[in-house]
């Protein structure tokens, strides 16, 4: 497997020294060098001018880093060179299954016979057809497979081509709404060149785009950053009705594709939701467009529920419940928001705990009805996360295990202060919290003058509810982001946006220049305009080198043990042949044969995961026979083993696959170590390591028919 060690390139666009206004103000338009416009048609001027020379350097920064994402990933494999049997094996694990349809929808006689080959599918999961669209997010797949076919480019462009393209252009997409969300949020375009400049230079922890092309998050994210860019817009004040309605279609569209292209989405807009829910509790947001907001994050997700047939597991999802029953108790509780400061916490109180009963009843009852169970292993392993009490369900260990959905390591930290975006983060989150917690205060006493802001000298300023959203969007999604690593991506992009307007704000450094009694309107804009441009050279200075040394580093993707595999089950085993083993490798065996498959990584389904420990008893202490009837019971012709996990040694002592299998089993795990005092030493040997020595109760069963230093194939015996 290919070594992808990847650092960042930083492209400068523009010479960021301009920060217009781009939207009204408490001070008057100030052009950077601080003169006051005050001819009102000279101001307007000024304002395009700015609006355009933003959106240029926007559009500019998108692009570029396109080209940069698809230039490192070129660059890594030497993609263009490479055989289609070692593109499609770069798809790892379940990137490759996705991209299987699309590739299945290519090569399908017509659309229609495409579509019902998903609709009806019996490769994916042998001895069942399932509904490839119902289960699996692949409407984007789906989507391109068919613009691939009506547009004339077949000539020109590969379908491979075609497809990471795509998603290397939505990388333009996902900057410019980051460049769009802090430009809106500081009124200058300046922040949004910051944004994207810290997104890219931090690209290690931002994005994984160039190595997991057809993750499901590659696809979701640049949608979920157009979303925060439009309630940010959405949440300003004074936007005109024709405005309103525009942007609350914005957001609905934005979370209608995000909600369509990943399978977690219902948990990210979940915290989204509980944002939502703590801003309004404390009078930080206008409730009208909050209701509509939950509104629209119901009736999106429910727009996919119906496009995945009803899948059960979203009609299930807590986000459901959760929005239903703010809306219900806000019937029951119409005074929620008068009366002095004692009373209106009481009331607070006791519409949290309402909420909380009625979002658990629901989502009870929801699941009862529709007997689902689908996202129970998300439960199980939550629950075992945070320490409410061990688990032996080899499930939620699989997870635990998995060094993606540990604690965020704290090298994160060193990497993200190295271009100050860490240390400026802290900053702009401490002031902004500050503010929060005082503007908060403020509207529960119902008292425009506060003491506690007497004795601070007046230097809260009121709080805009587009940066009181996205204050609780990145507390929330960093401590996501700090108990899960994998769901870092969602915190560190928005921590550049965050950073970025804080370090451009207006209302930032008149918190901390009349915190410290040194406001003056001309000092602030200093500050606001030479801290942004001192930073982005400080970037450019100490990182363009690197960038340009890794664009001239050349590798070559080398795995020639699973091309010689991939290669052999093609040439010597028929099409309807049925394989088991590792969901991670079948994955690849799918895509780049097509055979069909008893297990794979997408383990979104209970029957799926009962089906996967079963097969796993390949590498467990179990009897050939045991394991030659679990397979044959999935209709099994042959069955991959791999070294790599037979010996592993990537995990600790009782993490690794076989000993979460022994545990799971009640057996003694391998080893020097402590062991559970009721576990009990097996009466076989471990399956996978007896196999290789040809003993007669096993040749019964299992035929060797290829091997090379990684893999071990064998068929099973047909017994009458």
């Amino acid at each position: 497997m290919t070594d992808m060690m990847t650092t960042v390139r930083h492209r400068r666009v523009g010479k960021g020294t301009e920060g217009a206004e781009d939207q009204p103000s408490e001070e008057k338009s100030v052009k950077p060098d601080g003169k006051i416009l005050s001819d009102h048609t000279g101001g307007k001027l000024w304002n395009i001018l700015s609006i355009t020379v933003g959106g240029i350097v926007a559009i500019s920064l998108g692009l570029l880093t396109s080209v940069y994402v698809a230039t490192l990933h070129e660059n890594d494999l030497w993609f263009s060179n490479i055989k289609e049997v070692e593109r499609e094996i770069s798809f790892r694990t379940e990137c490759g299954l996705y991209y299987s349809y699309y590739k299945q929808m290519i090569q399908a006689a017509s659309i229609q016979q495409g579509l019902h080959g998903l609709v009806y599918d019996n490769k994916t999961e042998s001895v069942r057809t399932i509904n490839i669209l119902e289960r699996m997010n692949v409407y984007q797949e789906v989507f391109l497979s068919i613009l691939y076919r009506i547009l004339p480019i077949q000539q020109y462009l590969e379908p491979v081509y075609f497809y990471i393209y795509t998603l290397f252009g939505l990388q333009a997409v996902y900057i410019i709404a980051l460049y769009v969300t802090s430009w809106l949020l500081s009124g200058t375009w300046l922040s949004g060149l910051l944004a994207a400049c810290w997104y890219i230079t931090n690209r290690i922890d931002t994005t994984r785009v160039e190595f997991t092309i057809p993750l499901r998050e590659n696809w979701a994210l640049p949608f979920f950053a157009v979303q925060i860019a439009a309630i940010t817009y959405l949440l300003r004040t004074n936007l005109q009705p024709a405005q309103e309605r525009l942007t609350f279609m914005a957001v609905f569209i934005a979370t209608f594709l995000f909600s369509l292209t990943w399978q977690f989405n219902q948990f990210m807009m979940l915290i989204q939701a509980l944002a939502l829910f703590v801003l309004d509790c404390f009078d930080l947001l206008p409730t009208a467009k909050v209701t509509w907001l939950y509104i629209i994050q119901i009736s999106g997700l429910l727009l996919v529920c119906v496009l995945q047939f009803f899948n059960s597991m979203i009609l299930g999802s807590l986000l459901i419940s959760f929005n239903a029953s703010v809306l219900i108790a806000r019937t029951i509780q119409k005074n929620l928001k008068k009366g002095p400061l004692l009373n209106r916490l009481g009331k607070l109180i006791f519409h949290v705990l309402l909420v909380l009963c009625l979002t658990l009843l629901i989502n009870k009852f929801i699941k009862k009805i529709l007997n689902l169970e689908s996202d129970e292993h998300i439960f199980k392993f939550l629950k075992a996360k945070f320490g409410f009490g061990a688990t032996r369900d080899f499930d939620a260990n699989l997870y635990l295990c998995e060094e993606a959905f540990g604690l965020l390591p704290l090298n994160t930290f060193s990497r993200l202060s190295d271009t100050l975006l860490f240390y400026i983060y802290v900053f702009v989150l401490f002031f902004m919290t500050v503010a929060a917690v005082i503007v908060a205060f403020r509207n529960l006493s119902g008292s425009n003058q506060v003491q506690l802001m007497e004795k601070m000298g007046e230097c809260t300023i009121t709080l805009k509810p587009d940066a009181a959203y996205n204050l609780i969007h990145t507390v929330l999604f960093g401590c996501l982001a700090l108990s899960t690593m994998r769901m870092k991506y969602l915190w560190t992009s928005h921590m550049c946006v965050f950073a970025s307007f804080g370090l451009c704000s207006t209302e930032v450094w008149k918190l901390v220049l009349k915190c410290i009694h040194l406001y003056t309107s001309q000092r602030m804009h200093v500050m606001k305009y030479s801290i942004p441009i001192i930073t982005l050279l400080y970037i450019s200075y100490k990182f363009w080198p690197g960038i340009m040394d890794e664009l001239s580093e050349l590798r070559e993707f080398y795995d020639p043990d699973t091309v010689e595999l991939m290669n052999w089950i093609k040439s010597n085993t028929p099409n309807t042949a049925v394989f088991a083993g590792s969901m991670q490798l079948l994955a690849g065996v799918k895509l780049c044969t097509g055979r069909t498959l008893t297990n794979h990584p997408h383990y979104e389904d209970k029957n799926l995961r009962e089906r996967t420990k079963q097969i796993y008893q390949i590498y467990a202490k179990r009897s050939p026979e045991d394991v030659y009837g679990i397979l044959r019971s999935f209709g099994t012709d042959y069955v991959i083993l791999e070294d790599s996990i037979c010996y592993e040694r990537r995990h600790s002592r009782g993490c690794r696959l076989r000993d979460l299998l022994d545990i799971a089993n009640g057996h003694i795990m391998d080893g020097l170590g402590e062991n559970e005092p009721d576990l009990k030493p097996s009466m076989y040997p471990r399956f996978c390591e007896e196999i290789k020595k040809n003993l007669p109760s096993y040749t019964t069963h299992f035929i060797r028919v290829f091997q090379n230093k990684t893999f071990h194939v064998y068929k099973l015996a047909k017994h009458k």
